[in-house]
């Protein structure tokens, strides 16, 4: 799901062959409509019943659809490992004999947030500390002698990137590890999208502030230690909501980045309030320089905005990035 100024969700369609194939792929017997369907800008979503319960399954008929999905399956399985927030549990993205892909995953009981939005700024700063904790618990280790020594059980990591491909709405995240965050948020965030706007647009203004702001982003970013954190990569109001017993999480892009990236997005379309906000700083505090920070943060998104939805996010990628420039 995500963001759009205008969402025209086609009529969800799921064909006899198409719900064939499921039903062999899920190994289950019943295949039943379970509610309404539901869908975003990207893909359409509909809950079924299955011999072992619900499930839900999303569908994208774009040729690109597998490996959006993989990534999401990727993103979902590396936050499921960390126990910090929930999320629905992946099961399998199926390939569609008329091209296509099919995401099924775990059926939640969902509503809007706002009972646990305390509880969800907590479980977020817990799934951002949760690699810095075994970064330590390995190095510990590491010193150790003849005791305990490669006991922990989830793979520290020590760059930035993912493993795989993810997708930020429709379009392909670069996520090639890195050393160094500066250089890998640079290239690969505001690089990549400012490219995809120079091929869309051939934007001059937006052409000549690049070539400035890229100059001063090490600026941002003296005297923070920056530690890999586990993200979830696109943390709007859309992308969350709660269950009976709290928070979930969900339609992750997620990498290895730095904390203050999460919170980008989450100021820019609203859905999270004051308790979401001091339950994370609480567990995770402000470091020197955040508020500068922020728009360098948000200007990914316009960007992103302006490469989905067209030239309504122009001025504020503009706006953002010569106020960046002051």
């Amino acid at each position: 799901m995500y963001v759009c100024t205008s969402a025209i969700v086609p009529d969800f369609v799921l064909t006899k062959s198409m719900k064939a194939k499921l039903k062999k792929e899920l190994g289950t017997t019943v295949l039943k409509s379970a509610g309404q369907p539901a869908g975003g800008c990207i893909s359409e979503g509909q809950s079924y019943h299955t011999d072992t319960g619900k499930v839900f399954v999303k569908t994208n008929h774009k040729s690109e659809a597998k490996l959006m999905f993989d990534g999401e399956k990727a993103s979902l399985e590396a936050i499921l490992r960390t126990e910090t927030v929930k999320v629905p549990k992946p099961l399998k993205v199926i390939e569609l004999d008329t091209g296509g892909c099919v995401f099924v995953m775990e059926h939640l009981d969902i509503r809007g947030l706002s009972k646990y939005s305390k509880q969800l700024g907590e479980q977020m700063a817990d799934l951002h500390y949760y690699n810095q904790r075994q970064l330590e618990k390995s190095r510990k280790e590491q010193q150790t002698v003849g005791k305990g020594a490669g006991q922990t059980e989830t793979t520290a990591v020590e760059k930035f990137g993912f493993n795989v491909t993810t997708c930020c709405g429709y379009l392909p995240q670069e996520n090639e590890w890195d050393d160094d965050w500066v250089t890998f948020y640079s290239r690969q965030r505001l690089q990549h999208q400012l490219g995809l706007v120079e091929k869309s647009y051939g934007d001059r203004e937006a052409r000549e502030l690049w070539a400035e702001l890229q100059l001063k982003i090490p600026q941002f970013f003296k005297e923070v230690e920056i530690v890999p954190a586990l993200l979830h990569g696109d943390l709007w109001g859309g992308n969350v909501a709660e269950s009976t017993d709290g928070p979930v999480i969900f339609d992750p892009a997620s990498f290895y980045g730095h904390s203050e990236f999460e919170l980008s997005i989450s100021g820019m379309f609203g859905g999270f309030n004051n308790c979401f906000y001091s339950a994370y700083h609480e567990k995770i505090p402000q470091a020197p320089g955040f508020a500068k920070r922020k728009p360098l943060y948000q200007l990914f998104h316009y960007l992103n905005h302006w490469n989905h939805f067209g030239g309504s996010y122009r001025g504020s990628s503009i706006k953002t990035m010569k106020d960046l420039l002051k």
